[in-house]
């Protein structure tokens, strides 16, 4: 793809694009609103974000489920942490299972060729059903210079979230967004939202981070098919009872909205 083969080679020109700086969420009423995004603890592997998009499926980056040599994280490694901070979550869930994009394979931490793919869910072992903890909805359609933002716990600041307000979509590929975004380790797997109609939706996950010449950018994972296809999944190895259950079929795939590669597993 052409974005990406040109982050290779370093050669991608930046865009004017001035973003707000990253603003600690580490009040309760300030991080209320993004109670389902949280902390996932993966073993002796790290951490990353996730966000709650059913009562019982958390949306995250699919590498982040592989240690340096390629190892998966069992599914018992994984909790979910809904609202983290300061010592304390919302919620707690350990993982019923982890599912990866079936395109996904991991080729190692400098890998930029990867960012496509690189989304997988959560299945909980039980659903989240607190009243202050909302799923949210998902969009699939974005716009070149569209205003984002994004909510993730990363390296100097996993004990609670931090969110830039501002952020720009920069130039995309098939599946694949370049942002303005300030990521670091940890941050894989947060949500890139963008607002509709007053409400936060998210149009994609936290990939990777990469140098735009003199520009440090976020590389994101569009959702798109992508979403649908570890959706199939879930349903193909459940039973059929678990959608009337949890809510999982009301996973909400809007559309239309207006307005070097180093991946994040350990700090």
């Amino acid at each position: 793809m052409r974005i990406l083969a040109t982050l290779m080679a370093g050669l991608l020109m930046a865009l004017p694009v001035q973003a707000d700086s990253l603003k600690s969420l580490g009040s309760l009423d300030a991080s209320k609103v993004w109670q389902g995004v949280g902390r996932i603890n993966l073993g002796s592997s790290g951490f990353c974000t996730g966000t709650l998009i059913a009562p019982d499926l958390v949306l995250t980056a699919a590498h982040c489920f592989f240690d340096n040599d390629g190892r998966r994280t069992p599914d018992g490694d994984i909790e979910f942490l809904a609202g983290w901070q300061n010592g304390r979550a919302e919620a707690y869930r350990g993982a019923k299972r982890s599912v990866i994009h079936p395109e996904y394979v991991f080729k190692g931490r400098n890998n930029v060729e990867r960012v496509a793919s690189d989304v997988a869910l959560i299945q909980l072992d039980q659903p989240i059903k607190h009243p202050s903890i909302k799923p949210f909805n998902t969009a699939t359609k974005v716009e070149r210079g569209q205003e984002v933002q994004v909510v993730s716990y990363a390296k100097n600041r996993a004990n609670a979230p931090s969110i830039q307000e501002t952020c720009h979509l920069l130039a995309r590929d098939p599946g694949v967004y370049v942002t303005s975004c300030d990521v670091d380790f940890g941050a894989s797997g947060a949500p890139i939202f963008a607002v509709q109609n007053g409400e936060a939706v998210v149009l994609s996950v936290v990939s990777a981070k990469a140098q735009w010449r003199q520009q440090k950018v976020a590389l994101a994972v569009g959702l798109d098919q992508r979403l649908s296809a570890l959706l199939d999944q879930i349903d193909r190895n459940d039973g059929v009872f678990r959608r009337a259950d949890t809510g999982a079929s009301r996973v909400a795939l809007q559309s239309g909205i207006q307005p070097s590669g180093a991946l994040f597993i350990k700090p």
